[in-house]
């Protein structure tokens, strides 16, 4: 198939994946340029069509992948980046299962900046979180800019919703709630911490960290040591520090 004008349907309706109420209701994303194509591939993500710079030869051979040539003011139109990339597709969001063998757990309580989360995904499968909860009101896991962000590690850490504190009460309940917050009373420095066999990590925002409700349901708080002259991290930042810590446990 061919398509060259940006008023095509199919163009239109592509274009509005992104915006989260045309993902949440259609199950589709947007994967954008070779690199989270590539990826996605690798990982079995269902791709239902390809759009590709005419001319470009990269994917041709994908299979039970419809192939649209097309030009750049196209791919411009249905991408969120600044420069069109030479591809774009649109993929099913894949269905993910809970699993009772997850050892380490992060929860972001919160977050709303895509590119932080993006991050902090590429981040927890650096460091071999088993699962990433995303909790109350957060950032879509299928913005472009998180997507971009991961640099093709969207699928190698599953990732839950849940809104509701009983859910994750019930799912987290062997869970060892750990907490991370300023220096306090009740915190101990991260170097002097030691994880248990299953534990929950939480991290609220820069702007308000964790909420009280979370604050009180860890049994354990941490907090990073630092200069006393900085007042505190980049979240993406305080979560690569302390999942480090779990991480070296494992040797």
């Amino acid at each position: 198939m061919k398509i060259t004008s940006v008023n095509n349907d199919l163009v239109k309706e592509t274009a509005k994946l992104q915006q989260r109420k045309y993902r949440d209701d259609s199950g589709l994303f947007l994967l954008e340029g070779d690199k989270c194509i590539e990826e996605a591939l690798t990982f079995g993500i269902e791709i239902e069509k390809l759009f590709i710079l005419e001319g470009y030869k990269k994917f041709l051979d994908v299979k039970n992948t419809e192939l649209i040539e097309t030009t750049e003011a196209v791919l411009s139109k249905i991408s969120s980046t600044a420069a069109a990339p030479k591809t774009v597709g649109i993929a099913k969001q894949p269905k993910q299962l809970w699993k009772n063998d997850f050892k380490n757990i992060l929860l972001l309580e919160g977050i709303k900046d895509a590119g932080n989360l993006g991050t902090i995904v590429r981040t927890s499968a650096a460091f071999g979180i088993d699962a990433i909860i995303l909790y109350g009101d957060t950032v879509d896991l299928y913005n472009p800019k998180c997507v971009r962000s991961s640099v093709g590690n969207l699928w190698k850490v599953p990732v839950f919703e849940i809104k509701d504190f009983d859910v994750l009460k019930n799912r987290c309940n062997e869970y060892t709630p750990v907490g991370t917050l300023p220096k306090a009373e009740n915190t101990v420095w991260l170097n002097d911490f030691i994880p248990s066999e299953k534990n929950l990590i939480m991290f609220g925002t820069e702007s308000t960290g964790l909420s009280e409700k979370l604050k009180n349901y860890a049994q354990t708080n941490i907090t990073i040591e630092m200069s006393k002259n900085v007042e505190s991290l980049n979240l993406s930042m305080s979560v690569g520090i302390i999942l480090h810590k779990f991480f070296v446990k494992k040797f």
